[in-house]
Parts: C-alpha cells; sequence; structure tokens
C-alpha cells in the first residue's frame, strides 16, 4: 500500500496503525518539515522522496509513489484516512478470486462541523488497483487511469469504507477552495460556460448535495455544507470566465 504525505504528523500514528497489517507500506513523502518523516520510519515503512516544488496537493507524486511499491496490487490512500480490519479483510479477499477486477472504487466516510455528512457518502475513491500499467493524472481531484476492469465496493454496510480524519471545519473549506479551484480549471480549460453557468452549475451543486444526496439529514451542519458545495462550482466559473475574458 502507498501513502502520500506532506507535514502529516498530526494523524500518521493513527493511520499507520491501521494499515500496519498490509504486506508493503510505502511513504511517498513530499520534503516535510516536521517529523512524518520520522514516524514514518518508527513504524517500518519504505519510504521515498518525492521534490515538493510548486505542488499544492499530493496528485503529482502519486505516480511515482504507486511506482516504488513492489506488490502487484496496491492501496493508495492520504496521510488522514483510516482502514478498516472489514475493509482489508474485503480488498484481500477481493484480489483471491479469480475474476477479480483490475480496480476497485471505495466508498469513504467524510465529516464536517463535527459529524458525518450523507452528502458527501460514498464519496467513491478509485484507490485499489493492480500497479502495471496505472498512471495518476497530475491534478487535484482526480482518479487514476487503471489498465482494466473496475468495481464499486457496496456503500452499505459502511465499514467498508475509509474513514477520513480531516476536520474540514469551515475555516478549513474556505481555505481549500481558492487552492482547489486552481487545479480544477487546469482540467476544465477546454469549457466553454457561459454567464448562465454562474446561477445553473452553483444551484445544482447545493441542490445535489442538499436534497439528493439527503444532506438536509445533517440539519445546520448539512445546510452550511451543500451552500460551499455551490460555492466551490461558483468559483470554478468564475476563474474560468475570467481567463476567457483576459485572453480577448
Amino acid at each position: 500500500m502507498v501513502i502520500n504525505t506532506y507535514n502529516a504528523a498530526e494523524h500518521l500514528n493513527r493511520v499507520l496503525d491501521s494499515v500496519k497489517d498490509f504486506d508493503e507500506i510505502v511513504v511517498c513523502d513530499m520534503e516535510s518539515t516536521d517529523n512524518t518523516v520520522e514516524i514514518a520510519r518508527q513504524h517500518g515503512c519504505k519510504v521515498v522522496i518525492f521534490p515538493k516544488g510548486n505542488c499544492v496537493s499530493a496528485e503529482p507524486a502519486r505516480t511515482f509513489a504507486i511506482q516504488s511499491a513492489s506488490s502487484a496490487w496496491v492501496l493508495v490512500i492520504d496521510a488522514d484516512e483510516l482502514v478498516t480490519p472489514q475493509l482489508k479483510d474485503k480488498l484481500y479477499a477481493t484480489i483471491a478470486c479469480e475474476d477479480a477486477p483490475q480496480g476497485l472504487y471505495i466508498p469513504r466516510k467524510n465529516y464536517f462541523m463535527g459529524r458525518f455528512m450523507h452528502c458527501f457518502y460514498p464519496d467513491y475513491q478509485l484507490r485499489f488497483f493492480i500497479r502495471e500499467g496505472t498512471v495518476w493524472p497530475p491534478y487535484v481531484h482526480t482518479f487514476p487511469k487503471v489498465n482494466g476492469r473496475t468495481e464499486k465496493l457496496p456503500a452499505r454496510p459502511n465499514d467498508l469504507a475509509f474513514i477520513h480524519l480531516a476536520k474540514n471545519s469551515v475555516y478549513d473549506r474556505i481555505a481549500k477552495t481558492n487552492q482547489y479551484s486552481e487545479s480544477e480549471i487546469e482540467k476544465k480549460r477546454d469549457k466553454h460556460y457561459g454567464i448562465t453557468a454562474l446561477l445553473v452549475r452553483p444551484f445544482f451543486r447545493f441542490f445535489k448535495a442538499y436534497i439528493l444526496k439527503g444532506g438536509f439529514r445533517d440539519g445546520k451542519a448539512g445546510f452550511i455544507c451543500a451552500c460551499y458545495e455551490g460555492f466551490y462550482q461558483f468559483v470554478i466559473v468564475s476563474k474560468l470566465l475570467e481567463n476567457t475574458h483576459t485572453k480577448r
């Protein structure tokens, strides 16, 4: 398995404890300035270094990290995600089957303002796959390109899911909006949005999070979270329109 890190000491001990029974643990560190690497070595992990440079996320280091593993199958997790024993057993059972898919989407349980958010679940992540031929695009919020068939683990029961330890507070959402939206527009530069998209896309994202995915069940936190989902889309569209306007 592979973990990408940068100044990840806060949760790393818990994360590494949750994956201690895997065959191999590779920590790909992006030149941390805290004791992340020391913690990884204390847990017996194989540590490799990827130069951070101007990277704002782990995605540019993903392919390097995957290629640094020696196992035929790789599980990729973030440094703030726990792997449940049930999920570990399911993954090993899957690859023991002759007709196993080449990649698995795994649900993830996310939290906001201190509570589990229905509007995010199952938040499928393509994180378990054959190592050979898999490449991860160097953009934030992207999935790896797996050479073969992929399937999804069932969302119920939800013990077959990552547990996301990120605080994901209001402060965090605001701080990450500008950072992550910059990477998002790299993927959407060929999109041609008009002024209508400033209304339609944010409203649909809010409606999807609050109504279709059940954010209303999460009380005030669900409403606030859905609003930020809409705002995030508004920022992305605004930046794309700004780029189009300044090029004229």
